[in-house]
This record gives structure tokens, C-alpha cells and sequence, in this order.
């Protein structure tokens, strides 16, 4: 774009083309940008630093579009550009800073297109995911109403224009400041769903107060306190989903949570569109408020996973000691396990089972092969003839041995 623009070639549709580059090298570096933040500081610290990122985000979406339309007014398109990607060395100066711990060469590293499966298997089994990925699209899909409207509102209901615009979202940022800074105080009071819920109120009455088009000054105090709120809200549905994840699939299940937040601001943006478009910005902000705090009360019974659990492998075998190198002792192995199951425990087993192998990070399938439960798992195959017959979705048949592959 510095190119063009400097050689005043850059049009709208190399605009939008190279816009559209840019957003999949964002999409891109997101997972991997914040699947590094728990390599960086202990545990105890996670939520903590991703705060901190959080802060940063915010604070440059914030800031950013000011500063570079300031940039823009007095230096031109190019010179804009040309700063933006002189920010990018700064970036690549502390990666390459950073002296990461190289991981041991493994000849059983996964290849990328069966990381990319196990990822989205993994994302589709885990029940602790599910949960924060729904409060997450719930919350940002109703919440996306006041980034959707907020330049109308700043220039049709407020009566701003664009420097004013430019004070909302320079209050946003500070007020993301002020969130960052008392939210290690109030989560040990409020507790992961006390802060989701404290959000959502807050951005409710929010919303509902730029509805009701009051004075320029108490519209940034609105602006400071959605901030705080945002940034509460987005520290702290990350910050679970990071805890959550053991380290072999963080930065894929990442991938799956910003696709979850990317796709509700999407999909609430041009819904809330729509809406305002036939019933005006008022009462969509006004339904917006109403229906945020709404669903965000139902949905305080689902509760956030709280994150405590250890990912860390066990180890709890010892290596074997052997006399003499073992040739192949590195691959897949069958695991056999049978179970004599009495028909009154038949139930209470079958329901065990399930969410056992739901757990196991490998699983891929339940097969129902008649008489036996039988479940296949990635990168093996069973010697067992009466495990290769087809797949089932569900368990019926009533199972006298159950079988693995692992």
C-alpha cells in the first residue's frame, strides 16, 4: 500500500484486495501471538498477562485510528503507510529478541494437515471449550451493537463529527487503562462469571444511555466506563479459554475462540445493521441493552470453567530400562481393554465411557461393531475383526467388552 500510495497508483480495488492480504496474515498471527503469552509468565500470572495483552489491543485499536488520521491530514497516505510498517520492526525486533527453547526434534511430530484435524476434533469434544465459546458469542454477538452504531451515534445522535469520534474512542482506550488496572482487585471478589456479568451491565446501561442522547461530556464518561467493561469482559473469557487449554493444542483451539469472537462482531455488526436501519439507531441500541443484559443473566447458571485444572503430562510410568536398544519403540500401539459389564450396570457404563474417550485428546470416533463398544483413534488401526465394521454415532447395541486404540 506504501507504494502505491506513493506512486498514487493505489485504487479501491487494490485497496480492499491487499486490505484482504492483510487480514488473513492478522488471522493468522493471532493464535499464534496469544498462545505465546503462557510461555512468558507462570501460570499463577495467566490471567494476569493476558490482561495485559488485552490492554495493549485495546489501547491501539483505540489510539490508532486517531493518530493515523492525524497523520493522514498532515502527511498523506504514504507517509501513514510507511509509519505502519516501520511499527512491524519493532515486532520482528522482539522475536527475534526473544530466544524461545527450541522443542527436541521428534520423528512422531504431526504434519499440518493432521494437527489442523486433531485441533478441531479436540475443539469439537472438549465441554469446557463449548461453554466459554458460547458465553463468548453470546456476549460479544449482543454486545456488537454499540461498535456497530458508534460512529452514527457520535455524528447523528450526539452531533459530533470526526475529531469527536476520535474522543470516543480515545476514552474507550483509557477507560480500557482503568479496567486493566482494578481488575486483578475485583476478580477475587466477582469471580470469572460475576465479571462477565458486571460487563454486560455495564455496557447495557451503556448503550442504553447514548440512546437517550445526552450531553457530549457524559457520553465520554459512558465511553470510559464501556471500555473498562470491554476489556473485563474480553480478559476474562480469554483468560479462561488460555487456562483451559493444555499446551499441545493451545494455539489451534485459539484459533477456534477468535474465529467465535471475529464471527459474533461480524454477524452482530450487520445484524444490528439491519435493525437499525428499519427501526432507527435509538431503539437499537435501546433492544441491544435490554437483550444483553437479558441473556447475560440466564446465562450466569452456565458457569465458566474455572481453569484450575493440570494440564501437565503425568509421567506417572517410569521409562523402562532395557538391556539392549529396542528397534520401532517409538509409534502407534494397541491398547486392548475388555469390561465383563452386568445388564443392570449397562447404563451407568455406557455413560462413563463416553465421557472418558470424550476426554482423550486422540479420539476420533465411537464405532459399533454388534456385541462390543468398540472406539477408534487417529493414526492407528485396529487388528480387531470385530472392531472394523461401521461407524455409529450412538451406542445400542448392549456391550459385554469395550476396545480402544490408542
Amino acid at each position: 500500500m506504501m507504494l502505491l500510495a506513493h506512486a498514487g497508483a493505489l485504487t479501491v480495488s487494490s485497496l480492499v484486495a491487499l486490505t484482504f492480504v492483510g487480514g488473513i496474515g492478522t488471522a493468522l498471527m493471532g493464535p499464534v501471538w496469544q498462545s505465546i503469552v503462557p510461555e512468558l509468565v507462570p501460570r499463577g500470572e495467566l490471567k494476569n498477562a493476558v490482561a495485559l495483552n488485552s490492554l495493549g489491543i485495546n489501547i491501539s485499536r483505540s489510539i490508532g485510528p486517531a493518530a493515523g488520521g492525524l497523520v493522514l491530514a498532515a502527511a498523506g497516505a504514504a507517509v501513514t503507510y510507511g509509519i505502519d510498517v516501520a511499527s512491524y520492526v519493532l515486532v520482528i525486533g522482539a522475536l527475534i529478541w526473544w530466544k524461545r527453547p527450541k522443542d527436541e526434534a521428534d520423528a512422531l511430530s504431526e504434519q499440518f494437515f493432521g494437527a489442523f484435524r486433531a485441533g478441531l476434533r479436540y475443539a469439537r469434544a472438549s465441554r469446557t471449550l463449548h461453554v466459554v465459546l458460547f458465553r463468548a458469542f453470546v456476549f460479544f454477538v449482543f454486545s456488537s451493537a454499540v461498535w456497530a452504531l458508534l460512529p452514527l451515534v457520535a455524528r447523528n445522535v450526539l452531533g459530533g463529527g470526526p475529531s469527536f469520534y476520535g474522543v470516543l474512542l480515545g476514552a474507550v482506550g483509557a477507560g480500557a487503562i482503568g479496567g486493566a488496572l482494578v481488575l486483578p482487585r475485583i476478580r477475587g471478589r466477582l469471580g470469572g462469571d460475576g465479571l462477565v456479568l458486571l460487563a454486560a451491565a455495564v455496557a447495557s446501561a451503556v448503550m442504553a444511555c447514548l440512546a437517550l442522547a445526552p450531553p457530549q461530556w457524559l457520553a465520554i464518561v459512558a465511553l470510559l466506563l464501556l471500555g473498562a467493561a470491554w476489556v473485563v469482559a474480553l480478559t476474562t473469557l480469554n483468560g479462561t479459554a488460555q487456562a483451559i487449554l493444555p499446551n499441545w493444542v493451545r494455539g489451534r483451539a485459539l484459533a477456534v475462540y477468535l474465529t467465535v469472537f471475529n464471527g459474533a462482531m461480524t454477524v452482530g455488526s450487520l445484524g444490528w445493521g439491519l435493525v437499525a436501519q428499519e427501526v432507527g439507531i435509538a431503539p437499537t441500541l435501546l433492544i441491544g441493552a435490554a437483550a444483553l443484559i437479558a441473556v447475560s443473566l440466564v446465562l450466569h447458571r452456565v458457569k465458566l470453567p474455572t481453569g484450575e485444572a493440570d494440564l501437565v503430562p503425568s509421567s506417572h510410568w517410569p521409562e523402562p530400562l532395557t538391556a539392549a536398544p529396542v528397534p520401532n519403540d517409538r509409534g502407534p500401539v494397541l491398547v486392548l481393554i475388555e469390561y465383563r459389564v452386568a445388564e443392570t450396570d449397562r447404563h451407568h457404563f455406557l455413560a462413563s465411557i463416553r465421557r472418558l474417550f470424550r476426554k482423550s485428546s486422540s479420539s476420533s470416533s465411537w464405532s459399533n461393531p454388534g456385541p462390543s463398544t468398540c472406539v477408534s483413534t487417529a493414526g492407528c488401526r485396529t487388528r480387531m475383526p470385530t472392531c472394523r465394521r461401521a461407524c455409529a454415532s450412538t451406542i445400542s447395541a448392549p456391550p459385554t467388552r469395550s476396545c480402544a486404540t490408542s
